[in-house]
């Protein structure tokens, strides 16, 4: 179970994880097969460390973590819809911020 931000539950899916790093990496120089891998590599870390419930913001770190050293712009694509970017300084904050990080 993945536990929201606003506290519901809901039934972890695979496929929605899938569907989301394949947004952000849409028209990006990442084949298929590296989103499929990070996909399991993200849901055995996170079988590994919960047995029941995970909070969606640790599946939501992870993806960016590894979005973060796969792609850039991936990144900025995926951190923007998970911290719910409402103006253009959000991505220019990211941006500098991935920047001091590189």
């Amino acid at each position: 179970m993945i536990v929201k931000r606003d506290g519901r539950r809901e039934e972890f899916s695979k496929e929605k994880l899938l569907s989301g790093l394949r947004k952000a990496c849409q028209k990006r120089p990442i084949s298929p097969k590296v989103i499929e891998d990070l996909t399991e590599k993200i849901v055995d870390e996170i079988t590994d460390q919960y047995d029941r419930e995970v909070p969606a913001m640790v599946v939501g770190e992870r993806v960016m973590s590894a979005l973060r050293d796969i792609d850039e712009v991936a990144y900025v694509r995926f951190a923007s819809v998970y911290r719910r970017f409402q103006e253009a300084t959000d991505f220019v904050q990211a941006v500098r911020k991935l920047e001091e990080q590189s």
